[in-house]
């Protein structure tokens, strides 16, 4: 081991033994010290971000008497309240020098790596000095502004750029401060300009940008010098020089010097495009007619064409700007409809998200721009309609405005096949297994769109759109509870349109039991919905009706993990949902576990079969069949026979089926009363006779002459041969 490793060693075991206190100050010396290499600062500001978080993590046990210990961790409460006590706050240690230490390392000059770190440092301070943290930070800022150098303007703007999204209130307050906007224009507009001040100066305006309170003012203070920034043209600037000043010397760097930056100039546009593509939550400020200011004039449109303009050119640059602003920008349904007709621009996002890194800003905006052009409109209820009408009114808006044309449901279903068309599944895939559970979202977002398509449904199964939403379904936590509900939905619709062998059949395909759980999950109404919507119902009981059709083994499954939710279906007010319900049924009394439910011979068996017994007598036919294809099934069993003829009026609903004008209807009625007929022993015996009594040979005579088919004929004949030989 070598002097300098021996030096470290010795000092973290003497820092180890001293108090949270003690070792921040320690620390706090040596981020001020500075020269050190990026990695020994990033464990200095980990160590202090630990030590800040400790303590907030102490205050909030000390309020809520709950929480978990780090640094005094297997000390009793009270031994450990004493040794905090007499060490004392670290947020007290922390003065003005040592803050403007700390925020100093979220200075856009420094490395990367150590902002990164700084970020959290930053974050844990806010939440351990609270109200102090935010005065603290205020001053920070305003001392720099103050001083007006081109050193204090970017770490002030840094900083603000930084903390934003962390301690947005007291970012909110200082940038919304009397004067602060007014004074940024003149500050961009100098003759001789600072790229960093610009860029700092930006990317605070793009941050701040993202708070609804602070566009309105942005748009108000700010728009007229962001045009000029977007607009300027390299080759207009050096001749207007000229012409002003035909003996100016014009170097490259004189110029140079006069001019915006690339990325000034790129940030600018994304700028415009939050304030244009947003609305804000304040009346744009003003000062008075004098000091208004006018209207953008320059269109999202126009900014469109410039982010796509700088995806497409070559060789690549950076396009970080250019994507968060085409995630703004097709907000709007022109630039949607722009976007989607440019297959050269879809093939070229594609192949930025399949190499972007699966948690980065690039994938985040890129799969944002996806969700923009291929979300579809919510539907709304009447009822739904009215209340906005009602809203309008009270606005005194008198009338609601008419929806944008494009985007009705037809130009996004031809967006979602052109976003299909450039090979996105493939890539959304890949991007599912390792991104966040934000970046997941929009995902599932994307494919429950897609999904609409009934022609797309077969090339996203085939493209392993179904094991990405398993996936996302099972890795998605409970409280990310609409993005699983449509997952679900989205594979439901998926699996209705295909056939499940070819889905689950490939080796290293999913078994399709794991489809089993997501579906069930979206059969009951979301609970916390203001509006019910039936269709995830509907559409999870079509998709497990089409699974029932498989195997034995998924229908046993589907009964264990489903049969609540599936029987509550059957009562259903929707007839489409209780028509759905009696199909699965009709599939799940295939197996052994689904004759049992109505053979067992139990109350709870008669009660099915009552219900069955209803469903075949509905008003809907689809349903009426669905019904007397079950008990088609079911009447080869003596036991559910027994119950069909103890049931009041189970006998007659029977031969109802066989009287109906529908060939199919007859023909399961038919069945049914010949399975029941033929049965041995006493059931058999009751069941003929109790036929007989009703009329039952009258009513087979007529079902055999309506009938054209010879399978129903045929067994409209067995059974009247029965019947007759009995009489």
């Amino acid at each position: 081991m070598d002097q300098t490793a021996t030096a470290e060693a010795a000092e973290l075991s003497a820092a180890s033994k001293l108090n949270p206190v003690e070792q921040s100050q320690l620390l706090l010396a040596r981020l001020m010290e500075g020269g050190q290499e990026d990695d020994k600062t990033c464990q200095a500001l980990d160590r202090l971000t630990f030590l800040l978080n400790d303590e907030a993590d102490w205050n909030a046990r000390r309020v809520n008497k709950r929480g978990p210990k780090n640094f005094y961790a297997g000390l009793p409460p009270d031994e450990e309240e004493k040794k905090r006590s007499e060490a004392g706050s670290i947020v007290d240690v922390l003065d003005d020098v040592c803050v403007d230490t700390v925020l100093g390392y979220l200075d856009m000059r420094q490395s990367d790596a150590v902002r990164d770190h700084a970020v959290l440092t930053a974050s844990a301070y806010f939440g351990a000095a609270k109200e102090k943290g935010a005065q603290a930070l205020k001053k920070f800022f305003f001392d720099r502004v103050k001083r007006g150098a081109y050193d204090d303007y970017i770490v002030a703007f840094c900083v603000s750029a930084a903390v934003f999204p962390i301690a947005p209130n007291p970012t909110v307050q200082m940038f919304l401060s009397e004067g602060f906007l007014a004074s940024l224009a003149p500050l961009m507009r100098r003759k001789w300009k600072s790229r960093k001040v610009e860029t700092a100066c930006l990317e605070m305006l793009n941050a701040a940008s993202m708070h609804p309170d602070c566009r309105g003012p942005i748009r108000t203070y700010c728009t007229e010098w962001l045009e000029e920034v977007v607009a300027q043209d390299p080759e207009t600037l050096s001749t207007a020089v000229h012409a002003a000043d035909p003996d100016v010397e014009m170097s490259t760097g004189s110029i140079s010097m006069r001019r915006h930056s690339q990325v000034v100039q790129n940030l600018a546009a994304v700028i415009l495009a939050k304030l244009t593509a947003v609305p804000s939550t304040t009346r744009d400020m003003t000062q008075g007619d004098e000091g208004r200011i006018q209207p953008a004039t320059t269109s999202i449109e126009d900014l469109s064409k410039k982010f796509t303009t700088l995806l497409l050119a070559e060789p690549k640059n950076d396009k970080g700007p250019a994507i968060e602003g085409l995630a703004y920008a097709t907000i709007k349904p022109t630039v949607k409809e722009e976007v989607a007709s440019n297959p050269e621009l879809l093939k070229s996002l594609v192949n930025t998200l399949r190499d972007a890194p699966a948690k980065s800003l690039i994938t985040y905006g890129i799969l944002s721009i996806f969700v923009n052009l291929t979300r579809y409109l919510p539907v709304r209820s009447e009822e739904e309609k009215k209340m906005d009408q009602l809203k309008a009114y009270a606005n005194a808006a008198g009338k609601l405005a008419a929806p944008n044309p494009l985007n009705g449901d037809s130009h996004v279903a031809d967006r979602c096949k052109q976003v299909f068309e450039a090979g996105v599944i493939s890539v959304l895939v890949t991007h599912s297994r390792y991104g966040s559970n934000a970046s997941l979202s929009l995902i599932i977002s994307i494919v429950y769109s897609l999904s609409v398509n009934i022609s797309l449904r077969g090339q996203l199964a085939q493209q392993g759109a179904v094991n990405l939403l398993i996936a996302a379904w099972t890795a998605l936590p409970d409280t990310e509870a609409p993005a699983k509900r449509m997952a679900a939905q989205s594979l439901a619709r998926i699996l209705i349109s295909t056939n499940p062998s070819l889905v689950f059949g490939g080796t290293r395909a999913r078994p399709q039991n794991a489809a089993i759980r997501p579906l069930v999950s979206i059969i009951p109404p979301d609970p916390v919905a203001e509006t019910r919507d039936l269709l995830p119902s509907f559409e999870a009981l079509m998709a497990l009706t089409n699974l029932a059709s498989t195997d034995d083994d998924t229908r046993a499954t589907i009964i264990r993990t489903a049969l609540p939710e599936i029987e509550e279906q059957l009562l259903s007010s929707h007839h489409l949902v209780s028509k759905a319900a009696t199909e699965l049924i009709c599939n799940l009394v295939q197996c052994v576990e689904g004759v049992a439910l109505y053979a067992a011979g139990t109350t709870q068996a008669a009660d099915r079969l009552h219900i069955l017994l209803a469903l075949t007598d509905a008003e809907d036919e689809a349903t009426r069949s669905a019904a007397g294809g079950a008990l088609a099934s079911l009447t080869a069993y003596e036991e559910v026979v027994r119950g069909i003829i103890k049931r009041k009026r189970g006998v007659e609903v029977v031969l109802g089926l066989c009287a109906e004008d529908s060939e199919d209807l007859r023909h399961r009625g038919v069945f049914i009363v010949h399975n029941m007929i033929s049965q041995e022993g006493e059931a058999g015996k009751l069941a003929r006779k109790e036929i007989q009594d009703k009329d039952g040979i009258e009513i087979l005579k007529t079902c055999a002459k309506k009938s054209r088919r010879a399978e129903v004929v045929e067994v409209t004949a067995q059974a009247l041969k029965i019947l007759l030989e009995e009489e």
